[in-house]
């Protein structure tokens, strides 16, 4: 605790403090309600099917998962590291919503800068938005090659998002700033660059949240028809051995990669807001 906090503390008030006590003590029933879920989740997951009130062949067990990827770490001639796998899957997340931001950002500008744009291309963006992009993976197959399709659906799914997300928060801008902006003289480009875009940093943070999720889902989804590297392949080929092992240590690994990315995203969120 800093020197400033330590001084706030001791000069607040007893209603203060015992605010400050049970937000304190709610943040750590919800932390402690996460943690009991998830540990109830994997107990049951191991005592059902040794039980055999489930079908062990259908799901695994949580034991038999850290066995599977120490023997999915070694490479062979016929399959690659699970690290070359998780490697391959991420890369290629994060190479697409990097991609669908800063498309997303810029038509979403283009948007706002051109009324009668938005105007002509909103039926388009919504229908696009709203099409299952999974539809269009063997399109992309055809189109693009096995491994540029993974990208393309990486982007495809959510791209459209982004743009919508991120030019209604820029329409929700105070247009008070913006009158006073132009009051100043202010452009429309200084006011997008000076008003807009600072404004919509909530906008452009919760748009990266979605996105993460989003592009992994759209990257497995591609590995899942043409790939012979990622994650999403590696899954696909448990399943067509019927090795529930592999696909549950895949998806467990796909888990654990959402979480870090989840991670990532809110710390810099709070770095960003804390700056604001």
């Amino acid at each position: 605790m800093s020197k400033v906090e330590t001084l706030t503390l001791a000069s607040a008030s007893p209603q203060y403090l015992a605010w400050l006590a049970r937000e304190r003590r709610g943040a750590r029933i919800v932390r402690g309600t996460q943690l009991a879920i998830l540990l109830a989740f994997l107990v049951l997951w191991e005592v059902l099917p040794k039980a055999l009130i489930v079908n062990p062949v259908l799901t695994s067990y949580p034991s038999a998962l850290w066995p599977t990827f120490l023997e999915l770490l070694k490479s062979s001639p016929q399959q690659a590291s699970i690290l070359v796998h998780t490697w391959a899957t991420v890369l290629a997340t994060v190479l697409g919503f990097t991609g669908a931001m800063v498309l997303g950002t810029a038509v979403a500008a283009a948007l706002w800068w051109w009324n009668v744009l938005y105007k002509v291309l909103d039926p388009y963006l919504v229908v696009a938005n709203a099409m299952p992009k999974t539809a269009f993976v063997p399109i992309f197959y055809i189109w693009l090659g096995a491994t540029l399709s993974i990208y393309g659906m990486s982007l495809a799914i959510s791209v459209f998002i982004t743009i919508l997300m991120i030019y209604s928060g820029f329409q929700g801008i105070d247009p008070n700033k913006i009158k006073l902006a132009q009051t100043f003289g202010a452009t429309k480009g200084q006011i997008l660059r000076k008003v807009v875009l600072p404004g919509s940093v909530p906008t452009l943070l919760a748009a990266l949240k979605v996105n993460a999720g989003l592009s992994l889902v759209g990257v497995v989804v591609g590995e899942f028809q043409s790939a012979n590297l990622g994650l999403g392949y590696l899954i696909q080929y448990g399943a067509q051995i019927f090795k529930m092992n592999i696909v549950m240590t895949g998806i467990t690994i796909l888990a654990i990669v959402s979480s870090l990315m989840y991670l990532g995203i809110s710390w810099l969120e709070a770095v960003v807001m804390r700056r604001r």
